[in-house]
C-alpha cells in the first residue's frame, strides 16, 4: 500500500447505520422515478446517469448471493485503483472529503462552488487526473481560501496532516507543472519519468524495458505478463526491483478484504467450475505468482455456462505509459439470455470469420479456439471501470491464452442502453448529421448496429489473428494499446457490412451498417475532439485510434472521394460517398495493422499512430468545440451505482450471512453521497 504521510483513516460508520440506509427504499426493487439514463448529476463536462439491472429480481437466493459478495470483492479494491492513479490521490482525497463534510460557511461562496465541481472531478477521476485526457484538474478556488479549510481539518486531525504533507497536497492542486500528466504518451521523452502514475519509483524508461527484456524468455510458448501486478522501483542500492501486489505484499491490507468476500462468493457459486475459477483467483491474490493468474484466466475462459458472471483484478494496462501494469477494476455481471442469441451465433461463426479476414493468410488463426461471446447486464462496477466504463470487454488479454483456450466476450447491454435513454433529443444529430436521411438512418439502426460493432469488436476482433513465432507480445510498446483497439475496431468494421450478417438474421438491411459507418467516420474526423482542450493533442488510446482509421480511410480514398468534408452554410460535415469501397478501405487497414502486430514491427504501427492518430486541425477543432457549446452536452458520461442489501425472512435488513433471505437492490443514491460512503465502508488502505 501507499506509505504517503503513513496516514490511516477511522472507519467511523457502523453496521446499524449502513442498515438504516439501506431500509429506505428496501422495497423499491426500481423506483419509476428514476429509470436508466436518467441524469444524476453534472458537473464540469461530467454527466453523471444511474444504471438498472434488469432481470436481478428473477435470480435465485444463491446467485444473489453469489453477486452480493462478488460486489462486495469490487468494492474493496477501490482504493487500489486510487493509489495506482498517483501516489498522492489517497490523501488528497482524505483531504477533500473532509473538508467538504466539516465546511459551515456560505454555501453560496464561489469560492466553495468552485471547491464542490474540484470534489466531483477528483471523486470522478479516481484521482487528480481527468480520466480520459490525463490532465490535471485545474481548481476554480484559491489557495488562500482552501488553504483556510484546510488548516480547520488539520487541526482536527494532526495525526493525518502535518504542515509538510499539506504544502505537497497544495502543490499537487495549485502549481499545473507538478504531477501534470497521469499517463504520458509524448514521443521522445521518458514516458515513466513524466508521468504521476504510481507504477514506477526512481526508475527511467530504459532501466524498466532492461529490467523486463531480461526477464523474459522469447521461446516461451506459454509466457507471463511480465509487470502485470508489480510496481518497479529503484532500491537504495540502485538495483532494479518489483513490489508485486499480493497478500502480505503490496496493496496487502485491500487484497485481504477482497480475498474475504472471494471466499464468500465461492459458496455460492453456480458449479463446480466456477467454484475452481474463484478458487484459482484467490490463489493468485495470495501468492502474486502470474502463472497462477494464467491457470485462472483459462479456467474464467472455460467456464461458460455460469450465468453469473465476474472480472476482479489487474486487467487492462492503459494507465502504464508502457502498457504492461494492469490497473485494478471489478465488473460483476450476470447473462442476458435472450440478447445472448446474437453474441452466441457470432461466436459458433467465428472460424468462418477467421478464414475470411482481408488479412495475409500467415497471421489467421488456422483453429480458432473457445470463443465464447454474450450480452450481460452488469450488476457492479468498479476500479477503473467506475464510475466511467467500457461497453464491451474481450479477456484475457494473454495472446498464448487466446491462442491455446480461447476468449471470453461481453457486451453490456444494460449500460449502451442506459447511455441510448440519455441521449434521446439532445440535438446532437441535428447539429453534425450531414442530412435528414442519415438522420433517419441513424435513429433507425444505429442502436442494433453500434451493440454489433461492440460485439464483433470483442467477440471476434480481439481474438482474431496470430502472433508469428518468437515475436514480443509487447513489441508494439507504448503503442500496443492503440494499435490493438485499432486492430479490433477495424475487424468488426469491416464484417458489419458483410452479408454473412444478414444470412444469419443479425441485421434485417443491407444498408443498416452504413449507420454505423456514418457515425465512427464522423466520431474519428469530428466530433471526439470536443473532448481535447484546444492546443492539445489526442493521447487516450481509443481516440487515438478511431481517428488513425477515419484519417487514414479519407486520405487513402481521396481519389475515389470515399469520403470527404464539405462545408454548408458555414459549419463542417462529413460525407461519405462510396460505402463499399469505404469498407474496402477498412479492410485494407485491417490488413497492414494485422501484419505489425503479427511481425511486431514498431517502427511501422509507430508511423501509423503518430502520422494518423495525433495531431489536430486547430480551426477545425475550434469549429466543433463552438458548436458543442450550443448544445450543453456532457463530452462524458458515468454512472452511480445500485446498493445491494440483505433482508431476513421477515424483510428486514440484515448483514448476517445466515439470516439473509433475499438480497434487494435500489437506485437512489446520489453520486456524491455514494462516493462518501465508498469512502467510509471501503478504504482497506486509509483505514
Amino acid at each position: 500500500m501507499s506509505n504517503f504521510f503513513d496516514m490511516k483513516l477511522h472507519k467511523s460508520i457502523a453496521v446499524a447505520t449502513i442498515l438504516a440506509t439501506a431500509s429506505s427504499a428496501m422495497a423499491n426493487a426500481l423506483d419509476p422515478s428514476n429509470p436508466s439514463g436518467t441524469v444524476v448529476d453534472r458537473f464540469a463536462d461530467i454527466e453523471v446517469l444511474r444504471y438498472v439491472v434488469p432481470g436481478f429480481e428473477n435470480l435465485s437466493l444463491n446467485q444473489k448471493k453469489l453477486i452480493y459478495y462478488l460486489t462486495e470483492a469490487a468494492l474493496q479494491g477501490r482504493d487500489i485503483l486510487w493509489d495506482q492513479n498517483g501516489r498522492y490521490n489517497l490523501p488528497l482525497r482524505q483531504l477533500l472529503e473532509e473538508v467538504y463534510t466539516g465546511y459551515t460557511g456560505d454555501k453560496n461562496n464561489p469560492e466553495y462552488k468552485a471547491f464542490l465541481k474540484y470534489l466531483k472531478q477528483v471523486e470522478f477521476g479516481n484521482g487528480v487526473h481527468h480520466h480520459y485526457s490525463m490532465d490535471k484538474f485545474v481548481p476554480g478556488f484559491s489557495r488562500d481560501w482552501f488553504a483556510g479549510e484546510a488548516s480547520r481539518v488539520a487541526a482536527k486531525h494532526p495525526e493525518r496532516f502535518n504542515d509538510d504533507s499539506l504544502q505537497t497536497l497544495y502543490r499537487l492542486i495549485f502549481d499545473p507543472q507538478f504531477n501534470a500528466k497521469r499517463v504520458n504518451q509524448a514521443a521522445g521523452e521518458d514516458l515513466i519519468q513524466t508521468s504521476a502514475c504510481n507504477f514506477y519509483e526512481g526508475v527511467t524508461q530504459p532501466e524498466v524495458e532492461a529490467y523486463y527484456t531480461a526477464l523474459k524468455d522469447t521461446t516461451d510458448l506459454t509466457p507471463v505478463s511480465y509487470g502485470l501486478n508489480a510496481r518497479v522501483v529503484k532500491r537504495p542500492d540502485g538495483k532494479v526491483t518489483e513490489q508485486v501486489y499480493r497478500l502480505g505484499g503490496y496493496y496487502s491490507e485491500a487484497i485481504e478484504k477482497i480475498v474475504a468476500n472471494l471466499e464468500k462468493a465461492k459458496k455460492y457459486a453456480e458449479s463446480p467450475e466456477q467454484a475452481a475459477v474463484i478458487e484459482e483467483l484467490i490463489k493468485f491474490y495470495r501468492t502474486g505468482d502470474l502463472r497462477l493468474f494464467d491457470s485462472y484466466s483459462i479456467l474464467w475462459t472455460e467456464d461458460t455456462d455460469s450465468q453469473v458472471d465476474f472480472i476482479n483484478g489487474f486487467i487492462e494496462s492503459y494507465g502504464d505509459p508502457l502498457g504492461m501494469t494492469g490497473s485494478w477494476e471489478s465488473i460483476v455481471n450476470f447473462r442476458d439470455e435472450k440478447a445472448s442469441a446474437r453474441t452466441k451465433t457470432l461466436a459458433a461463426n467465428a472460424q468462418w470469420f477467421e478464414d475470411h479476414s482481408p488479412v495475409d493468410p500467415r497471421f489467421r488463426k488456422p483453429e480458432v479456439k473457445g470463443v465464447s461471446a454474450k450480452v450481460i447486464n452488469a450488476a457492479i462496477l468498479a476500479g477503473d471501470a467506475y464510475p466511467a466504463t467500457p461497453i464491451g470487454i474481450n479477456l484475457p488479454n494473454a495472446n498464448w491464452i487466446r491462442a491455446a483456450h480461447g476468449s471470453k466476450s461481453v457486451t453490456i447491454e444494460n449500460i449502451t442502453r442506459a447511455y441510448d435513454d440519455a441521449s434521446h433529443g439532445d440535438g446532437f444529430n441535428e447539429e453534425f448529421v450531414i442530412d435528414a436521411p442519415t438522420r433517419e438512418l441513424l435513429d433507425k439502426y444505429l442502436f442494433i448496429t453500434d451493440n454489433l460493432h461492440t460485439d464483433l469488436h470483442e467477440c471476434l476482433g480481439h481474438g482474431s489473428g496470430r502472433l508469428l513465432p518468437g515475436v514480443d507480445p509487447d513489441a508494439l510498446k507504448a503503442h500496443g494499446s492503440t494499435l490493438e483497439e485499432t486492430r479490433a475496431d477495424l475487424f468488426a468494421l469491416y464484417y458489419l457490412a458483410d452479408p454473412k450478417l444478414i444470412e444469419l438474421g443479425l441485421l434485417d438491411n443491407p444498408d443498416a451498417y452504413k449507420a454505423e459507418y456514418y457515425k465512427y467516420m464522423l466520431n474519428g474526423l469530428m466530433t471526439q475532439l470536443m473532448r481535447i482542450e484546444p492546443g492539445k493533442d489526442v493521447e487516450e488510446a481509443h481516440m487515438r485510434n478511431r481517428k488513425l482509421i477515419a484519417e487514414w480511410a479519407m486520405e487513402h480514398g481521396k481519389t475515389d472521394n470515399v469520403v470527404e468534408m464539405v462545408n454548408i452554410d458555414g459549419k463542417t460535415f462529413v460525407k461519405i460517398n462510396d460505402y463499399n469501397r469505404l469498407r474496402e478501405l477498412f479492410g485494407e487497414l485491417l490488413s497492414e495493422i494485422q501484419r505489425i502486430k503479427s511481425e511486431g514491427d514498431y517502427a511501422a504501427g509507430e508511423e501509423l499512430v503518430e502520422k494518423y492518430a495525433v495531431k489536430i486541425d486547430p480551426a477545425l477543432h475550434k469549429e466543433v468545440l463552438d458548436r458543442y457549446a450550443h448544445l450543453d452536452i456532457a463530452p462524458y458520461k458515468g454512472f452511480v451505482n445500485p446498493v445491494y442489501y440483505g433482508v431476513d425472512a421477515q424483510g428486514n435488513p440484515t448483514a448476517d450471512e445466515e439470516k439473509i433471505a433475499d438480497i434487494r437492490v435500489e437506485y437512489t443514491e446520489d453520486y456524491l453521497p455514494q462516493m462518501l460512503r465508498y469512502s467510509r465502508d471501503y478504504s482497506p488502505l486509509t483505514k
